[in-house]
């Protein structure tokens, strides 16, 4: 840990707990006392800190700041990919958030909160607004009409009844489900559930859950290794065991891009001798993965296995066939 990580968390740690003996630093930070000293130094000279020592509790604090004199403030510090990126949805989504709905007058603490870590003290709101974005991409406008409900019943552990309407295979039907986990995949809300009709793990897009009732039983509960196992083998949002490996061959110029992506957590890629990028991804179900691919256009051929080949070259036949006809048209 280097020495701004460490004022970082010896701040933290005085503002988390009030008063914290020496101990505690020591302990935490993996530091020497000598080593302590000369950052409680650096705090208090160079950033204004007051904290004192508090012989009684025998415990460092942080004494309230008056309106005269220099603030306390550390040097602004950016995040790391995963954080910010954490950080961003999480605002994101709260500005989303129906201010006139039940939940809305509770909500400003917590947007005050997330934009305070975001762009700290010296960041106006406006600002920070202005300079942060969050596009979504591909987001079904459609009312989730049993959000809440759902929710409700994942964490209070029951059983629900729904009227699901399937695009595929464009039919309704009833079902008793036991929640397991609600997934936001691609800005879109998905549920994870054992499925007491086909007995066995489903996902469920929540646009299409029509009509919801909790039922008074108790879920079925699966473990968290089934539940990840269920997820990771599939493609995209599509669980279940792996069926096939799909071996990909991009061109030079688009593996510049492709290379740096993860498809799939068990992705495996080589580059050959000509600079040509070979991915190799497993999918349960090929539907989103032929949709991944097809975005590359003639930047990328299906090596195997040859029943997914088979099914791109008749994908790519209509859609030839579709531009000739309005062509001669």
């Amino acid at each position: 840990m280097n020495q701004l990580d460490r004022l970082y968390r010896i701040r933290d740690m005085l503002q988390v707990r009030g008063k914290v003996p020496i101990a505690s630093f020591l302990r935490e930070l993996e530091i020497s006392r000598a080593t302590f000293k000369r950052d409680l130094e650096i705090l208090r000279d160079r950033f204004h800190a007051p904290i004192v020592y508090k012989a009684f509790e025998r415990a460092y604090q942080l004494e309230p700041q008056g309106s005269v004199g220099p603030r306390f403030e550390l040097p602004g510090l950016w995040f790391n990919q995963q954080e910010a990126l954490a950080l961003i949805t999480m605002h994101s989504m709260l500005l989303q958030l129906d201010q006139a709905g039940f939940i809305g007058p509770h909500l400003n603490p917590l947007i005050d909160r997330v934009e305070t870590t975001l762009g700290g003290s010296q960041t106006p709101r406006d600002e920070l607004r202005k300079r942060l974005r969050l596009i979504a991409h591909g987001k079904r406008t459609s009312q989730l009409r049993a959000f809440q409900q759902i929710g409700k019943a994942l964490l209070e552990r029951k059983r629900l009844q729904i009227r699901y309407a399937s695009r595929s295979k464009q039919a309704l039907s009833e079902r008793k489900i036991s929640p397991q986990r609600l997934i936001l995949y691609r800005e879109n809300w998905y549920l994870d559930a054992w499925c007491h009709l086909r007995k066995g793990l489903r996902s469920f897009s929540l646009d299409l859950i029509l009509d919801c009732q909790t039922l008074t039983q108790s879920c079925k509960e699966l473990s968290e290794k089934q539940l990840d196992d269920h997820a990771v083998g599939g493609y995209g949002i599509f669980s279940g065991a792996v069926i096939a490996t799909a071996r990909l061959r991009f061109s030079p110029e688009r593996a510049r891009w492709v290379r740096s992506e993860q498809w799939h957590p068990q992705q495996k890629q080589t580059i050959d001798k000509d600079g040509y990028l070979l991915l190799d991804v497993p999918y349960s179900d090929d539907r989103e993965l032929i949709m991944d691919v097809l975005r590359h256009g003639d930047h990328v051929e299906v090596i195997r296995p040859q029943i997914l080949r088979r099914k791109l070259i008749e994908t790519l036949a209509k859609a030839r066939a579709l531009y000739v006809q309005s062509k001669l048209s």
